[in-house]
């Protein structure tokens, strides 16, 4: 059982809550640890076709834990003894891998073949962004606010704000708020384009955010997942590079039977119905 989130998955929603409201939802070692867990559950076992991440409490998340810092990076105790043996290139080293996996937690989210909405109250800080930035679409509550806070601590963000922040406002913004570490409020953050709706409080945001999760999920599954691979690829790439790979996926994965169920549905006036995903295959 995990011990940061609750997991309720219907109706092909999986609402993905974090459960910390005492602490400000802040990212401990188990944070770390159970989120990719389970979106890459969510993800591989093919029920879920869309995620709504959300939290509890006054904020969204305070960003990561003190408790972390106390640690090795990637949530093991490291003594001074330990620190004092090991080689400065070997010690760096690690320094470095620890980095790559608090990365990997957030890559899960842009990775998975369902599209992930972030619904977000309160305080939205320091890793909160870099956890909202690796997700499809946000949306906040009048009372949110974003701010890069690594930036007050004497540190340089680094587990993927700066990398994605600036592809989804521009540039000079981002990099204000990568400087200053100022706060952000709600109203900014949907005129400049980061959350697509700004709602009264968190029941009225979290009603439409899942009525919105609710149309996606009544959508081909496979033709989403196409949709989400295309629009992160492209992101990445040149126009040209885009089209030929929608050409190369189309020729893979694209068979009709999910389209002649679509306009069978429309001609009898009924929601089509749509396979599950295939369960997805890490290891032999």
């Amino acid at each position: 059982m995990a011990k940061s989130f609750d997991l309720e998955l219907k109706d092909g929603i999986a609402q993905l809550r974090m459960n910390r409201p005492e602490a400000f939802n802040s990212m401990n070692p188990d944070f770390w640890r159970e989120l990719p867990e389970l979106v890459d559950q969510l993800s591989d076992e093919g029920e879920a076709r869309v995620i709504v991440l959300s939290s509890t409490g006054k904020h969204f998340t305070a960003g990561m834990d003190l408790a972390v810092f106390g640690q090795g990076g990637d949530g093991q105790d490291v003594s001074d003894a330990d620190r004092e043996r090991i080689e400065m290139g070997r010690a760096r080293s690690q320094m470095r891998q620890s980095a790559k996996v608090f990365q990997e937690s957030f890559n899960a989210l842009e990775r998975a073949r369902v599209p992930v909405l972030a619904a977000v109250q309160g305080g939205c800080v320091g890793g909160g962004i870099d956890m909202i930035s690796a997700c499809d679409v946000r949306y906040c509550t009048e009372d949110a606010f974003f701010c890069i806070q690594e930036i007050n601590l004497g540190l340089t963000a680094d587990v993927g704000t700066l990398q994605r922040l600036p592809r989804l406002i521009p540039d000079g913004l981002a990099r204000e708020l990568a400087y200053t570490g100022r706060r952000m409020p709600a109203a900014q953050a949907k005129a400049i384009g980061l959350v697509n709706e700004v709602y009264p409080d968190q029941d009225a945001m979290l009603s439409s955010v899942l009525e919105i999760a609710g149309e996606i999920a009544e959508k081909s599954p496979l033709a989403i997942w196409g949709s989400k691979e295309m629009l992160n690829y492209t992101r990445d790439h040149s126009v040209e590079d885009g089209l030929n790979y929608i050409a190369t996926w189309q020729a893979g994965m694209f068979f009709g039977g999910d389209m002649a169920e679509a306009f069978a549905a429309k001609s009898e006036k009924r929601k089509p119905e749509f396979a599950e995903l295939p369960k997805n295959r890490r290891s032999i």
